[in-house]
């Protein structure tokens, strides 16, 4: 696992809006780090580059704004790149005095890993001197392979750079390399200039300290890019096994420091929270498993995992599309792990009722009343096997909460939902396997987000094994982990 740096972009400078180009080998899936410095009577954040991410951004070195004086900023930005990128323009505000900023792009590729993760840490030196040093307020979590791209800004423009350095206690960085020193003469001046080096050896969460030796005594600022190439991925994993149930399983979290998951399905452009999966403490766990047994039936529909590390970033990462389908309508238990194949026989009237009161106010009817509820039915369902009569009694004889969750073949959001089921009634055919249910029920919410559903149930278990040998065999060697991603439906 290592990441690389290519050459460097041409410096691109004014008083308030630069559009640096990007450099030979930008690539699609590289990393686009945009490195800016700036200086403003106010003091601004760049503004955001369309299709880029503010990754930092820091102000320092004291003092009031001014020729050769007062405070700079660094600031990065970055952008995965796809292969037609354009050059971003980068701006501040216009109408200041002496307005200044400056910019490069460099291109990081990496050799391995799922995707990029990157954190920031700024620092100011405010005394003046040829031994610029900044240590940081924040720490960031350092491991080997990481990258640094490291970033300084001061207001002298004369003042040349050398012995760039990182360090923080317990981590080693191998060799740093300048990249730019670049004066920068636009607006009240300011020096320009870029290191980059990697982690060696160490592991731990720290505070950097950013030196320099400078030509000329000055005050500044510095920043520095931590990045690294992702560990962390997903996969959702249909389970065979009736009814239909998703495995969306998070890995590689340690890697990429990651304290808390939230899982979403997504069907179109809708995000439905996973159940018992919204901002779940992770902390020292490099595996997250949850099962999604509540998806539409015959829908093309993906997972999002939001991963917050610890340094409080989020990152978004998908799994790959699939679509749950079934030969019938289904009625299911979600918490429980169960479900019957089912055939809707009529169609669904919906009552509502309103709490209404009717008054004569001097001939004119006046009504007075509440929202009107949700709907209520009486749903007359089918099952075509003894098999499936029986699962059905399974599932509405110890309903969770009274819950139950009814999916058409192909989903239909008017249908689909949950209902809590207050009388139901059997008709059994004398000469078939038919039987006919009426059930009353009514529109209801979904059970608590805080009850997960079931991966799998002893009953699988007693399906597929006949003694606690037989389940040591089978997982041996392995972990509960490995029982937990097993397919029973496949045994």
């Amino acid at each position: 696992m290592t990441i690389s740096i290519g050459t460097a972009g041409a410096s691109a400078s004014a008083a308030e809006s630069i559009t640096p180009a990007f450099p030979a080998g930008a690539t699609v899936g590289k990393l686009a780090v945009l490195q800016v410095v700036s200086g403003h009577q106010d003091d601004p954040i760049p503004s955001t580059p369309s299709g880029w991410t503010l990754a930092g951004s820091n102000s320092g070195g004291g003092g009031v704004f001014g020729a050769a004086a007062g405070p700079r900023r660094v600031t990065f930005f970055v952008r995965q790149l796809l292969g037609s990128d354009t050059a971003p323009t980068v701006t501040i505000p216009t109408g200041g005095v002496g307005s200044t900023i400056a910019a490069r792009i460099y291109v990081l590729a990496r050799t391995a890993g799922t995707g990029w993760r990157w954190a920031f840490a700024g620092a100011e030196d405010t005394s003046s001197g040829t031994g610029f040093s900044a240590v940081s307020a924040t720490a960031l979590t350092w491991k080997a392979g990481d990258f640094a791209v490291i970033g300084y800004g001061i207001p002298l423009s004369t003042a040349t750079f050398s012995a760039e350095a990182a360090a923080a206690t317990g981590i080693t960085f191998g060799t740093v390399t300048e990249q730019a020193d670049d004066s920068i003469t636009a607006g009240h001046d300011s020096r320009f200039v870029t290191a980059t080096g990697a982690v060696s050896t160490g592991t731990g969460t720290q505070a950097p300290t950013l030196s320099a030796t400078l030509s000329a005594a000055s005050t500044g600022v510095a920043g520095v890019l931590r990045v690294r190439e992702a560990s962390a991925d997903m996969d959702a994993l249909p389970q065979s096994v009736f009814p239909p149930r998703n495995l969306i399983s998070t890995t590689g979290l340690l890697s990429d420091n990651i304290v808390s998951v939230s899982l979403y399905r997504q069907v179109g452009n809708m995000l439905t929270p996973v159940r018992a999966a919204t901002g779940v403490d992770v902390t020292g766990s490099d595996v997250f498993l949850r099962i999604d047994a509540e998806q539409p039936f015959g829908v093309a529909h993906e997972y999002l995992a939001v991963l917050t590390d610890t340094n409080g970033l989020q990152w978004s990462i998908y799994s790959s599309t699939l679509t749950s389908t079934v030969d019938s309508d289904v009625i299911s238990d979600a918490i429980r792990g169960i479900g019957a194949a089912v055939k809707v026989e009529s169609p669904l009237e919906w009552q509502r009722t309103r709490d209404a009161t009717k008054f004569n106010v001097g001939g004119r009817i006046v009504v007075v009343g509440k929202r009107r509820s949700a709907p209520s039915t009486t749903m007359t369902v089918r099952t075509e096997t003894d098999a499936a009569g029986d699962d059905l009694n399974e599932v509405l004889d110890d309903l969770t909460e009274g819950v139950l969750l009814f999916r058409k073949q192909t989903s239909l959001s008017r249908l689909d939902g949950y209902y809590a089921l207050t009388d139901d009634s059997e008709a059994p055919n004398w000469f078939d396997a038919f039987r006919w249910f009426q059930l009353e029920v009514q529109s209801t919410e979904a059970w608590p987000t805080i009850l997960e559903a079931a991966g799998f149930t002893l009953q699988d278990i007693a399906d597929n094994y006949t003694s606690l040998q037989d389940i040591a065999d089978d997982f041996t060697p392995g972990s509960l982990l490995d029982i937990a991603l097993f397919d029973f439906g496949t045994v």
